[in-house]
């Protein structure tokens, strides 16, 4: 028996009932969404616990490939992340065995392990700057992306209906949040296209950008809806089409990385991209090639630009 795991799994644990729809007052109205989306939280909260219960790492990676489906992977890596992020928090010692995991078993997830980082910095928010930056280079800005969905999942009236930005951040960084609080969205308001459509709208018109790219990596990473569905959410998302289709890329090269494409991915991306899952994961590779370092725009962003730039030219082919 895994005493000190368990310990610490009671002082930090997380309880199923938080996943809920009910609990969080989402409304869902299509019963297979809201299992879905439910079956995703809890498969979050099974990762996350498991990094709070296991010291080795590699038996971490171990029981998350043994006992989650292969499409949910993701999900468990990037609640193990928040587990391994929150320990290293509360250690002083830095993202130690965070990085460890990132290098080793878990490197699969890389942009996964990123976002779930972002959870423990949310519920831990202090020296947040210093935290991320102490990251990947190109990727910690994915932990801001986490935190921003962290926000938007647990505190949906004040930063979805009071439209609400974090205190803290600044700059380049409250534009990355939205990015994660646009992907909240897809379960907050339980994947219903015309709500999400309308929520998004009433935001001020220079966060909207950055919501929609949100929506589409959660649209087509967790899935949920079928293709008439998926074509509506393209047309609504009119001016913003290219940050819809930037957010599916990003969903394809994630799932390219872990060995765990979907249908559901690969349709989102013909439709919001133009083209399949496969070469839209190589698009975010292609759009890496000599990427400049950080200026006044992160190499972050230019890379997100890229791929747009190149989904634009792929939907003109």
């Amino acid at each position: 028996m895994n005493i000190l795991g368990n310990i610490k799994k009671a002082l930090f644990g997380i309880s199923l009932q938080e996943t809920s729809c009910d609990k969080r007052g989402f409304i869902v109205s299509n019963p297979e969404i809201k299992q879905r989306l439910e079956s995703i939280g809890q498969t979050f909260v099974f990762g996350y616990h498991t990094a709070l219960i296991y010291n080795d790492l590699e038996r971490i990676a171990e029981e998350l490939n043994r006992q989650i489906a292969l499409e949910n992977h993701g999900f468990a890596f990037e609640g193990a992340a928040m587990g391994l992020m929150l320990l290293d928090i509360i250690s002083f010692q830095g993202p130690r065995r965070f990085n460890q995991f990132v290098d080793t078993s878990g490197n699969a997830h890389f942009y996964m392990l990123h976002v779930g980082a972002g959870w423990a910095m949310a519920r831990l928010p202090w020296r947040i700057q210093q935290r991320v930056n102490s990251l990947d280079n190109l990727c910690h800005w994915l932990a801001l992306d986490g935190f921003g969905f962290h926000q938007g999942y647990f505190h949906a009236k004040k930063f979805v209906e009071q439209q609400a930005q974090q205190k803290g951040l600044s700059g380049y960084a409250l534009r990355v949040f939205d990015q994660g609080l646009g992907r909240s969205l897809w379960f907050v308001l339980g994947a219903d296209i015309q709500r999400i459509t309308i929520q998004i709208n009433s935001f001020p018109q220079q966060r909207q950008a950055d919501l929609w790219a949100g929506i589409g990596l959660a649209s087509s990473y967790a899935g949920g809806v079928d293709e008439a569905d998926l074509k509506s959410l393209k047309h609504l998302s009119g001016e913003y089409s290219n940050n819809l289709s930037q957010g599916a890329a990003f969903a394809a090269k994630a799932r390219e990385r872990a060995g765990n494409p979907t249908e559901h991915t690969n349709l989102a991306c013909v439709i919001f991209c133009n083209t399949n899952a496969n070469t839209a994961a190589n698009i975010c590779d292609q759009s890496l090639i000599n990427l400049p370092a950080d200026t006044e725009i992160p190499a972050y962003e230019i890379w997100r630009q890229r791929i747009q730039n190149h989904l634009t030219l792929e939907s003109v082919a």
